[in-house]
């Protein structure tokens, strides 16, 4: 994996400009730390521009990696998941590459993916899917693994799969029922239809869409702006914070409400509670360390 470091960047174009040239000497999926303001978030960037980024074994496993770095890395508060090719972000899996698989991997691989949507869903800081353009199949499915999504104007996307005669098999017939409301979530994947970014919004799929832009990195940008708002609060309570609702959901009200209970009570003795309260006494900016 090729770790970068950008520096805080001038104007909204400079920083897309600097991760493209780096990313020429990098394999599939690049990991860049942001720095000087915008220390703490993360963002990945998809790089298989000939493949329109689709998902092979070598892009799964430098994502689960990659995820697997991050969950401990504890300067780590948002991650922004993105492409470095425009006007695709993730066309789906690697038709071509499954096509030379035998029929017993085949089910081994559509596992390994679906756990890595598990992984991405489980990540402990909040995670931000910029869809600038083609969000196809598995790559649909990335983004609904993630907590916000973020897409623009001219993006495609869908959950084509019945067309190829099987199903989102990486999480896309439960996620996408539970995001929106099932008898849309059943017609959009028994039609394999692919919206604009306009009716995934409308539809509650994306929480944005934003006019694409020159650089083809409208939904990026936009993305950056949330992660920056997300940053100054206590990383350990926005942690909690997510693990409240991604469990709370799957469960009745009074068992959610106990789970919130729980989660609560592990801020109660952390040192960044304390530092809120001071900070508001003493009208100034907290310092939250995550401790």
């Amino acid at each position: 994996m090729f770790a970068i470091k950008v520096a805080k960047t001038v104007g909204k174009n400079v920083f897309y400009s600097q991760i493209r040239k780096l990313s020429e000497v990098t394999n599939d999926l690049t990991y860049a730390q942001l720095q000087g303001s915008d220390t703490g978030i993360t963002v990945f960037g998809f790089n298989r521009p000939k493949q329109k980024n689709a998902l092979s074994a070598n892009l799964v496993t430098e994502l689960q990696k990659s995820l697997h770095k991050i969950t401990f890395d504890t300067s780590a508060r948002v991650l922004i998941v993105r492409s470095l090719v425009p006007g695709v972000f993730c066309a789906g899996a690697d038709l071509k590459e499954r096509a030379t698989m035998p029929q017993a991997e085949v089910g081994k691989f559509v596992s390994n993916l679906r756990s890595l949507m598990d992984q991405i869903h489980n990540l402990p800081i909040p995670v931000i899917a910029a869809l600038d353009g083609l969000a196809l199949g598995g790559g649909l499915e990335i983004s609904l693994a993630c907590d916000i999504r973020v897409a623009s104007s001219d993006s495609k996307m869908g959950l084509v799969e019945g067309k190829l005669a099987i199903i989102p098999g990486a999480g896309g017939t439960q996620r996408l029922p539970r995001l929106i409301n099932p008898s849309i979530a059943k017609e959009l994947i028994y039609t394999a239809r692919t919206i604009d970014g306009a009716t995934a919004h409308r539809l509650g799929i994306v929480n944005h869409v934003v006019s694409q832009n020159t650089n083809q990195d409208a939904a990026y940008l936009k993305s950056l702006e949330l992660a920056r708002e997300i940053l100054p609060n206590g990383p350990v309570a926005v942690q909690m914070a997510k693990k409240a609702i991604n469990k709370g959901v799957q469960v009745d009200l009074s068992s959610g409400l106990a789970i919130e209970e729980a989660c609560y009570a592990q801020l109660i003795p952390t040192k960044d509670r304390i530092e809120g309260l001071q900070a508001f006494k003493e009208k100034r900016k907290p310092n939250y360390t995550g401790e």
